[in-house]
């Protein structure tokens, strides 16, 4: 069931008005609605950037982040603003994430590290880590539901999988042999071009290149990585020894990575009767 708040937003109160007006109003509930997708990763971030260096009450800041992503996570449970099947999707993003960090964080890669100590940390990785690939997750699984989003001409599932199954083995393999993300995301843009997705607002329905939603959220995500790194959460080798803007390559990166993770809900029960396959 859903909670009150939720039941408002998809379900709002009849309007009989026009123009400037109805504009407002439905830039104003898109707006709610974004901040509602973004609480789960608005409130972690949040934490990150407010949690000092060094941590607080003599535990760790990785310590203290795992346990305050964990009590967020069971707070939204518990008020109905996640059911138990999104967190299952939810912990496979973490799990996801966690893996990739393992490899990235290794001493044979070196492409970032944590500097910090922690109780919580594995192979030098914090465990809150993967809350940070979870977070992208709850905000697409989120959108399905508050925008009532369905996608139109989506190219057939099988082939989506095969796509994100790519692209998450490239993040690994372009180590060891040539990267090619670029000829993944060529595929992904002739795969895609036709893909729209519909959302609602408020109570009338648009239309937008699927595409398109993916860079923009991959742009937000690493508008929070430079504040991450920025804050000393985690750094890449060329931040040792002052901090600098993160590659903007990472933006096509997490574009890539938002395109995966939003293939995966496509299998979660209620999504999957949305997806208009094209034909």
């Amino acid at each position: 069931m859903l909670n009150r708040l939720d039941r408002l937003l998809i379900d709002p109160p009849v309007l009989n008005i026009t123009g400037i007006a109805r504009f407002g109003v439905e830039f104003f509930w898109f707006g709610i609605k974004e901040l509602r997708a973004c609480l789960f990763a608005g409130l972690f971030f949040i934490t990150i950037f407010c949690v000092p260096h060094g941590g607080m009450f003599g535990i760790s800041r990785y310590d203290l982040l795992l346990f305050i992503a964990l009590t967020i996570q069971f707070a939204m449970v518990v008020a109905k603003l996640e059911t138990w099947d999104e967190i299952k999707a939810i912990t496979l993003f973490h799990l996801l994430g966690f893996g990739l960090e393992l490899f990235k964080t290794s001493s044979a890669i070196g492409s970032w590290h944590y500097p910090e100590n922690g109780w919580s940390k594995i192979g030098g990785v914090p465990l809150f880590s993967g809350f940070m690939y979870a977070a992208v997750g709850s905000y697409i699984i989120q959108c399905w539901r508050l925008f009532d989003l369905k996608i139109r001409h989506h190219p057939p599932l099988p082939l989506a999988a095969l796509l994100a199954l790519a692209l998450y083995a490239n993040f690994f393999t372009h180590h060891y042999i040539n990267d090619y993300r670029w000829y993944i995301a060529a595929v992904a843009l002739g795969m895609y071009a036709r893909c729209t997705v519909i959302f609602t607002p408020y109570d009338r329905s648009y239309r937008m290149p699927l595409l398109v939603a993916f860079i923009l959220i991959g742009f937000f995500i690493w508008l929070a990585e430079n504040l991450g790194t920025f804050f000393g959460v985690w750094r890449y080798p060329n931040q040792l020894g002052a901090w600098a803007t993160v590659h903007v390559g990472k933006w096509g990166a997490w574009s890539l990575l938002v395109m995966m993770t939003f293939t995966i809900t496509l299998f979660l029960k209620d999504i999957k009767k949305r997806i208009h396959i094209a034909q």
